[in-house]
Formats: C-alpha cells, structure tokens, sequence
C-alpha cells in the first residue's frame, strides 16, 4: 500500500483556496494525481465530509464551504467533485479511500456557517457544544442512524474501493470541561451502570462502526473499511497490554475507540495508527509503536501513517530536518513483515517535494510500481483471464491488445497489468522491474512505454478485480520488435 491523503479540511491540500473556478480545482487535482503517480502512489485517501458536509452532491449533507466559499452553494460551474476525482484516479489505476469524520460539525462556535439546510437546523437535539465546537451527539441512537445513511449513500452511488475514518472519534479532551452527555446517557444507559459512563462512550463508537462495516457489505462487499487511528492504543503503564509509551493522549481511554476490538473482531478491515513520532522519541519511539502495532494487527491489513508534512519544517527537532525521516522509517517499516505499506500525511509537501521526498522514493523505494495488497477481512477469488493477448503492428506503431475481461456480480475488472520480458521465456512475475504498464484499457501502445523493445520480447498480460485479487496470468506473444 502506497497511499497518500488529501486533506479537504481548511483546504490543507485541495483545493488550495475557497474561491477557486471549478476548472482550477479540476485542473489543480489532475496535477496532484500525475505528481503521485510519479512516485508510483497506488492510492488516495480523499477527504469528502469534513465538518458535516460533503464535496460531492448530497440529499442529506450540504456542499462544503472548503469546496465553494460557502457552505451549501455549488459549485461556480457546476460538476461533481468526487465522481471526478474518482475517474481521474482510476484511469491513472489509483485507488480512492473515501475519506469521513463521523462526528465533527464545526471548527469553531460560530454557526453563522453553516447552510440553513445544515441537518444542524433540522434538529438540533442531536448535537452538542464542547471545547467551543459542535459535534453530532455519539450517545443517540439517531447519530449513527444518519451516519449509516451517509456512508450508504456514497457506497450506493460512487465506485469507490473503501470507506475511512480517521483518529476524530469522541473529540480530544479539553482541559476542565467534561464531554456533555450525561443526560444522553441517563436516558439511554443501555444496561450500563452509573460509574460505567466511558465504556457505554466505548460502545457508541463500537456499534457505529459494526454497523458500518455491515451497511458497507450489503451494498458492495469489495469495499473496504479502514480506520487510521491516534498512534497509541494504551500505555502499558495503565494496560499491560498497551505499549511501551508515554503518551498524553490513548485512543481506548481519551477518544473511547477501542481499535483492538475492532480489529479482533472484524469490523474494520485495515488499520493505519498514525506514527506521527520520529524513531528514538522517549515518550512514542517510532520503531516501538510499528512493532507493537505489528503484534497486535490480528491478522488484518496493518498500513502506518507517516508524516511526511512534519519534513524540512523549522519547529520540528532534528530528526525532522536533517536528512529524511520519513524514508528512515520506511526503510525500518522492511524489519516487520506485517506492516503492509505506508500512508503519508499529506499530499501537498508532494509538490514541494520535500526533503528530496520524491527523489528518494523514485530513486529506490517507490521505484516500480506496486499492486494494492488483497485485504485478508474479505473474502475474494481471482478475476477472470485475459484472452487473446497480441500485437498489432500500424506502420511504426506497435499495439499489445487483449481481449476485455468480463465479471459478474457487479464486481469488475480494476484495472490490467502488463509484464515485459526480454528474450523467448517469461520471468519473475513478483518481480516489479518487470510491469511495464498498468492501465484500464485492453491496448497499449508499446511505443509510448518508457522501455526500448528491441530483438525478443515476451509478454504476460494480467487482471486485477476490485476485491484485489490478481488472475491467472496470460503467457502472451513473443515477437521480434
């Protein structure tokens, strides 16, 4: 996994100011998604609900004030974000992680903001104020009913590869104000004792999540679950079972998300802890963290967040600006043979290339590109063959074409791997030096592959269906080129 976020949010990465044309925000995205796909990036990670609305045309939410200037006004010329950034994506074969917070409605106390068709004004019994910010209430029944009802509608109508959640569940806390819910939890203690408030707080966010996983399922079972939380489930100076860490915050004990249980269980599918800490940090040592989250991923997909943002900047300590960080601790990641790959917050310092970020990873790391690992939450089987691989040759042009491949039951091909071998005989296909082009087409012309195909070349043409499941390869065409 190769996967970078988009922070939408306060137009951290796109689009890079409010009042942008849409054909500028078209524009801007297409040139984050080549940059990317330079350094062999498999997937994005876009944010498309912020605060309690949407980037994306919605029934239930408003359109994002990030996106427009205005919350609840569409775009200048009209189009659809996230159906956009989806088709640009998968045409460069990237996947797209929608990316949801469940709870937050503002960044500030102000309401003057929000859209007066903002659920907010529709009922108002489901939020409440902490810390000078409004958040849906997680103790009502109704919240993770309209939670429910959002990711639905985005799985129904978008052809997306996953459903994400970031580390904002119940929101941190502030010092010397308790999270208003007593009276929700009075009302509604669901067989939870008095002094039991913070495991019923646990068990909101353990049902939302179950029933998420499950809503999810229904509608597409390819779609993955995944959940990149605060980089410290427990110290183990409060659970022996925690790590060996010192952390001010705990995702079990501060924002009531259990991701242990989740991942025992199943309802996620993957996890990415953001080890946010450079290697060798007293209170959070990076190589700490990435092995106890290597013990303790029960056999689910385990990516770690890396931030990438943290590089070159002056308020960071050394580790942060001398040398790379972040390529240390990729390099380190190569000790844990269950961490599968990397998220990095975020992609803006892409562009900058900070660090000499995109030299490293094009140099050595992210060299060739790499296949999104096959999920081991969700049951899957190869997708059919390719037939009927050949080469067509016009004048000086030379096409690979094969035969499209046809699914059932909605789930189809993603995209096609290509393989080049020189000589008669094919080799190591688990060799990534060998792909000599991804693409969605069944054609590809070999005069544009950046690869001189000169004397015998061998070809293999493969699937890749949406449950990542590579098929059976086809051993394809020798030819004198």
């Amino acid at each position: 996994m190769r996967a970078v976020w988009i922070a939408t949010v306060a137009n951290i990465d796109w689009p890079s100011q409010k009042n942008l044309t849409s054909k500028a925000q078209r524009d801007e995205m297409r040139e984050m998604l080549d940059g990317l796909t330079k350094n062999n990036i498999n997937t994005i990670v876009m944010q498309i609900r912020p605060t309690a609305d949407s980037f994306y045309p919605s029934a239930l939410e408003p359109w994002s004030n990030w996106l427009t200037g205005r919350q609840g006004s569409k775009p200048n010329t009209y189009y659809d974000p996230l159906q956009f950034i989806i088709d640009e994506a998968h045409k460069r074969c990237i996947e797209v992680h929608v990316w949801l917070n469940p709870y937050r409605v503002t960044n500030s106390d102000n309401l003057d903001g929000l859209s007066k068709t903002h659920q907010y004004f529709k009922n108002k019994d489901l939020f409440l104020k902490y810390g000078g910010k409004y958040y849906f209430n997680p103790g009502l029944d109704e919240t993770r009913e309209f939670l429910n009802r959002v990711v639905e509608d985005v799985v129904e109508r978008y052809d997306i590869d996953a459903v994400h959640f970031d580390d904002y569940f119940y929101p941190y806390r502030v010092a010397g104000e308790e999270f208003p819910d007593e009276i929700s939890f009075r009302n509604n203690p669901r067989g939870f004792a008095p002094n039991q408030k913070d495991d019923w707080r646990r068990n909101n966010v353990d049902m939302v999540i179950a029933e998420l996983q499950q809503t999810i399922k229904s509608l597409k079972p390819w779609v993955e679950f995944g959940i990149s939380p605060f980089g410290v489930w427990r110290n183990d100076s409060v659970d022996p079972r925690g790590s060996a860490t010192k952390a001010g915050v705990q995702n079990y004990d501060d924002l009531y998300a259990d991701i242990l249980k989740w991942l025992k269980e199943g309802t996620i599918d993957y996890v990415t802890p953001q080890l946010y800490w450079e290697i060798g940090k007293k209170v959070a040592d990076y190589e700490v963290l990435a092995k106890w989250w290597s013990d303790n991923s029960f056999g689910k997909n385990l990516y770690v967040g890396l931030y990438n943002s943290q590089l070159g900047s002056p308020e960071a300590n050394i580790a942060w600006r001398k040398g790379n960080e972040v390529i240390r601790q990729l390099n380190m990641n190569m000790q844990f043979p269950k961490i599968d790959g990397a998220m990095f917050f975020s992609a803006k310092p892409f562009l900058k290339n900070k660090q000499g970020l995109n030299d490293s990873l094009q140099a050595n790391l992210y060299k060739y590109p790499a296949i999104c690992p096959i999920n081991r939450n969700i049951p899957g089987e190869p997708s059919a063959q390719p037939q009927n691989i050949r080469i067509v040759k016009d004048g000086d042009d030379a096409y690979l074409i094969w035969d499209k491949v046809e699914e059932e039951g909605g789930c189809q091909i993603a995209y096609y791997v290509v393989y080049g071998f020189k000589g008669k005989k094919v080799g190591d296909l688990n060799d990534p030096s060998n792909i000599i082009a991804r693409t969605t087409e069944n054609c590809i012309d070999l005069r544009e592959i950046n690869r001189k195909f000169k004397s015998h070349y061998s070809f293999v043409v493969t699937a890749i269906n949406r449950y990542k499941h590579e098929s059976i390869p086809t051993y394809g065409v020798t030819r004198r080129m």
